[in-house]
């Protein structure tokens, strides 16, 4: 079984609007896969999905060999966990430092301090901000609240990152230092990333693993390199 599946999976919201409509895909370990689409094209349900954020109406979501789509709600504390996940918007706690943002998944867990400070201090240093730890959100700039965002997701070392438009708030240049980023976390932790973006610039530079969702369903899948978006996509 590939790292994450999705077998036949059908979303439908309480409004009737469908989510996903039937969709398979397979993710290895380690890829590196774009999800792009117009807006209200499913790619976000689709990452959802992932981490039971949305449960699924019909179909089977398996990460890491778990059926996410069958976890019971108690559970879903255990799948997440295991997943960093790094929002549009950032939710950084505001009377927290960098540090202590970071921090915060890792004292919900019950870890100590002695435990914690290590796991924050790398995770802060891979998002090139070891000199931020005692920064508020308000002191940093846009970009740098999103690297301390992305530190607070792989402080645990996840298998998993999910990124849902994670550069949709940021200039060209700092979406371009944040993609950066989490190639190099791709590349040298080997942790699998999907991310749901409509930035076409990204896709086109950092040239990976494209799949395109249009009303719900996938509507191409291109191997790495093989896809460029342009105006009419």
């Amino acid at each position: 079984m590939e790292f994450i599946e999705l077998k036949d999976v059908y979303k439908v919201y309480k409004n009737g609007v469908t989510g996903l409509a039937g969709v398979n895909l397979q993710i290895k370990k380690g890829d590196f896969v774009f999800i792009i689409g117009s807006t209200a094209s499913g790619k976000s349900t689709l990452i959802k999905t992932l981490y039971r954020e949305e449960k699924v109406t019909k179909g089977s979501v398996y990460v890491g060999g778990v059926n996410v789509s069958r976890l019971k709600n108690n559970k879903t504390y255990k799948l997440r966990r295991k997943i960093g996940i790094v929002f549009q918007d950032y939710k950084l706690l505001p009377k927290l430092t960098a540090y202590e943002n970071v921090a915060y998944p890792l004292e919900s867990y019950g870890m100590s301090a002695s435990e914690i400070r290590p796991m924050v201090l790398a995770a802060l240093k891979q998002v090139g901000l070891k000199d931020k730890t005692r920064s508020f959100p308000h002191q940093l700039s846009g970009g740098e609240q999103q690297r301390v965002c992305i530190a607070r997701a792989i402080v645990n070392k996840p298998k998993l990152l999910l990124c849902d438009e994670p550069t949709g708030n940021l200039d060209p240049e700092t979406s371009k230092e944040i993609m950066d980023v989490i190639s190099d976390i791709n590349k040298e932790l080997g942790t699998t990333v999907v991310m749901a973006t409509h930035d076409k610039d990204i896709v086109n530079r950092m040239k990976k693993r494209v799949v395109v969702v249009s009303n719900g369903l996938i509507e191409g899948d291109y191997l790495k390199g093989s896809y460029k978006v342009n105006e009419s996509n």
